[in-house]
């Protein structure tokens, strides 16, 4: 299967494309120097292929390049910045213990 992350910044959201068909997204709100991302979502049909970590880990990345700050609110980023200590550094220091970080 081939798998795109992809940004649409027009829909406030990261895409991850599955063999070119949408199979979910992950919504931000941008806010000042930093995404707050608020939702992350993968089609019934494209469940359990990991589609889900592979578009948090592109997005994730896009904003270190972009040197902004992440706020996790959504539970799966959250759960995956918890899992992976090296996109902590991500959240602002004075913002991490809001997510238990």
């Amino acid at each position: 299967m081939d798998v795109k992350v992809e940004k649409s910044s027009e829909r406030s959201r990261y895409e991850v494309l599955a063999d070119g068909v949408l199979a979910g997204f992950a919504e931000y709100e941008r806010q000042g120097d930093e995404l707050a991302f608020t939702h992350t979502e993968i089609k019934e049909e494209f469940g359990g292929q990991g589609l889900a970590s592979k578009l948090i880990r592109a997005a994730l990345d896009d904003a270190r390049t972009q040197g902004v700050g992440v706020l996790p609110y959504c539970p799966f980023v959250c759960g995956f910045v918890k899992k992976n200590a090296e996109y902590v550094d991500l959240v602002p220091e004075a913002r991490r213990a809001d997510f238990e970080l």
